[in-house]
């Protein structure tokens, strides 16, 4: 976590915590922002720090279109406006990138108005990496015990939240740790199983076969611990192209590791 903030009463809204990320985030900055933070001034302040954002479009939004990037059969891409002209919701304009999964369509809005710069499959692949904050907040919860607190005071409830806040981070460099010994994502790695490793790592180093915790996790004949996680589905490639319907077919069309990339030209370092 960049920050933590803290408020005593358990009913406060999100929108009590706008004022923080103004204050926080700083330009050239793209937020993942739930429908908690559905408020289009909140929207015009961010756009005016130049502080870009992705979030999903509410049911029932009235929405006027004023441009059309993409429409095909699974994919709609569209400059639109949103809002009434009030006080309270002024007028916005957003792109909205709505995509088909099956029968059901996701909608998405950015502030990224341009699809070369924020294509709409990377919209739609950003906005589902969100789902690491629900992941933060399940491990702290449920692995390191944040779901019950140890007092009722104030200075002890922020104590335990600090403190295991804290031993989560130091939990994820260490997971990031074992990816880069590995050579795998981070994604790849469990925190879970790293965090019940590390009583197999301290037996081990009372009785001195281990020293380092990255390479006993790493090492070979450990991996019956769990570390890397058992892969479920393969990895689908991720579509890059600003415009998918006119570039099909092209180099530009998936995203491509650097290391794939064929090398045309050459510079002076």
């Amino acid at each position: 976590p960049l920050e933590i903030w803290f408020c005593e009463n358990p009913r406060t809204a999100d929108t009590k915590f706008e004022t923080n990320i103004l204050e926080l985030v700083p330009p050239q900055t793209l937020l993942l922002l739930d429908r908690g933070f559905y408020h289009f001034n909140f929207w015009l302040q961010l756009i005016a720090k130049k502080v870009d954002f992705i979030t999903q479009l509410k049911k029932g939004a009235a929405i006027h279109v004023e441009q059309v990037f993409t429409d095909s059969f699974a994919l709609k891409d569209c400059l639109i406006h949103l809002g009434s002209g009030t006080k309270k919701t002024p007028f916005v304009t957003l792109r909205l990138v709505e995509i088909r999964s099956g029968k059901t369509w996701h909608s998405y809005l950015t502030s990224v108005l341009d699809p070369t710069v924020l294509p709409p499959y990377v919209v739609a692949d950003l906005y589902r990496r969100r789902w690491r904050i629900e992941d933060a907040f399940n491990t702290v919860k449920r692995l390191l015990g944040l779901s019950y607190l140890w007092t009722g005071s104030v200075n002890g409830v922020q104590l335990q939240i600090w403190g295991t806040w804290l031993f989560y981070a130091v939990l994820v460099d260490l997971g990031d740790a074992v990816a880069d010994e590995l050579s795998l994502p981070f994604d790849s790695i469990s925190l879970e199983m790293i965090y019940r490793g590390l009583y197999h790592f301290y037996v081990a180093h009372q009785k001195g076969k281990a020293t380092d915790p990255i390479k006993y996790f790493a090492t070979p004949e450990n991996q019956d611990l769990g570390i890397v996680k058992r892969q479920r589905k393969p990895n689908m490639k991720l579509i890059v192209a600003p415009f998918p319907d006119q570039q099909r077919g092209t180099p530009e069309f998936f995203f491509q590791p650097s290391s794939q990339i064929p090398l045309t030209t050459a510079s002076q370092p």
